[in-house]
């Protein structure tokens, strides 16, 4: 026992000895980088008054620092900016959901803006631009060393005016204009419908607007159905959605979820993280679902289909998604100004990080691009189908079913018909309806399994 004792204090003592020793360096080195930061500001400062004293042209000092301020910013990442007080006001009023512009989200890759995608209905989606496109002139300028945001400066401009953006786009072998008219932009979050059994939520924004939107459309939809056992499942398009606001993320993969994490996000600090959990409740009482995503997705958008999909809750189903897995604060700064500073990461319930990643789908289904220079199908209509025995001369009448229930087949069959229509509109969604109507035929006992984060994705009885 006294050889412990004697250990302990032994240990205590080489450690109080330690501490002290390693003070004083310590001190030592904080006070230098401190000295460090207040040289490389007297070095700014000079900088700044030989340009205001002697630049060829007389320079607003106003601007100049916010020059600085928003280059120190972009020099971080891509999503990190500075936004004075008139910008700083149009992107509260974003997330409202209501703003003047193109309708396009972009981010900067090689020197150029690169759209992540065009958001529905917008005078950029309605003019032809696609996610993946490079913006790389703006009305024959250049867009090449120029800062984000001075790129989109560029590109904004009074409702009802035109702009001439040049595009780079894979598989195109030249640049090429598209003319745009900017206009008021007005999202409507979500929209929702149904396709023969299934309801389809297409959300294209994650603002303020989203979860109301996701609630009331679902809702409007299953009460037109006759209930929620009238419809197979639910389809969430997040096809070329930016992302948005993170807390109406997590709202709706709660909408869809019982319990477990949602998303947790990491900043320098391991210890100042937070874990955001579902609370009791699915809206769709369990019934399967399929989740679209393409590689417009991003961000508050990986957040939903990283949830669902790690939860087993939902089948993915398109291609890679953007892979943009930080989080971004907006601080207000003195004279209404703002700042956009990424401060975090984000996690999926599994402990994953999407960031360059992205999610990946758990069946990739290519959209078709459709070529509209391409000749007409020489016999695009069903005059050409083969003929079937009811189409005989003379043949025998069916004696196992009744009118009503012929009439019922038939009805279904119009239902199928009509269905494989949405193929030549929309592959991948008709792709995900499929699912769901393969599933439903199976029987209510098959559904997608919801087990821990950690167990391999299943569709079982």
């Amino acid at each position: 026992m006294k050889k412990f004792a004697m250990a302990a204090i032994a240990g205590m003592t080489v450690a109080v000895v330690a501490t002290t020793q390693l003070a004083p360096p310590l001190l030592a080195q904080d006070k230098s980088d401190d000295a460090n930061v207040y040289e490389q500001l007297d070095l700014f400062g000079d900088v700044f008054e030989r340009i205001r004293s002697q630049y060829v042209e007389p320079v607003d000092s106003k601007k100049l620092i916010e020059a600085a301020i928003s280059g120190m910013l972009t020099s971080l990442d891509p999503h990190s900016s500075y936004h004075p007080p008139e910008e700083a006001a149009d992107l509260r009023v974003q997330t409202r959901g209501e703003f003047g512009g193109l309708g396009i989200e972009v981010t900067q890759e090689d020197g150029f803006v690169k759209v992540v995608s065009p958001m529905d209905d917008t005078p950029a989606a309605i003019a032809g631009v696609e996610a993946g496109d490079f913006i790389t002139h703006v009305d024959g300028e250049s867009l090449l060393g120029l800062t984000l945001d001075d790129a989109v400066k560029m590109m904004r401009g009074p409702v009802g005016s035109e702009i001439v953006v040049t595009i780079v786009r894979e598989g195109e072998a030249e640049p090429f204009d598209i003319t745009i008219v900017r206009d008021t932009i007005k999202l409507t979050a979500v929209r929702a419908r149904t396709e023969g059994n299934t309801v389809v939520l297409r959300i294209s924004a994650f603002n303020d607007q989203t979860f109301p939107n996701l609630e009331a459309g679902l809702k409007e939809q299953i009460d037109a159905a006759g209930g929620i056992d009238r419809i197979n499942g639910v389809v969430v398009d997040l096809r070329n959605n930016p992302g948005g606001l993170l807390v109406q993320a997590i709202k709706v993969s709660d909408a869809f979820l019982d319990k477990g994490e949602i998303v947790s996000t990491r900043g320098r600090n391991p210890g100042e993280g937070d874990r955001y959990n579902a609370e009791a409740g699915d809206m769709i009482d369990g019934k399967p679902i399929v989740v679209l995503i393409n590689g417009g997705s991003a961000s508050a958008s990986e957040i939903v289909a990283g949830a669902l999909q790690d939860h087993r809750r939902a089948i993915v189903v398109g291609t890679k998604s953007f892979g943009k897995g930080s989080v971004q604060t907006v601080m207000p700064l003195r004279g209404d100004g703002s700042i956009r500073l990424t401060t975090a990461r984000y996690y999926t319930p599994s402990g994953r990080s999407i960031q360059n990643l992205g999610v990946s789908p758990d069946i990739v289904v290519e959209q078709p691009r459709t070529d509209p220079n391409a000749p007409p199908e020489e016999d695009d209509t069903p005059a050409r189908a083969m003929r079937s025995e009811a189409d005989l001369r003379g043949t025998l009448d069916n004696d196992s079913l009744s009118e009503d229930e012929i009439k019922k087949i038939e009805e279904e069959r119009a239902k199928a018909e009509e269905a494989a229509k949405l193929r030549t509109e929309d592959y991948q969604l008709a792709y995900a309806i499929d699912i769901l109507k393969g599933l439903s035929a199976l029987g209510p006992q098959y559904s997608v399994t919801a087990t821990p984060a950690s167990d391999e994705a299943s569709v079982k009885p």
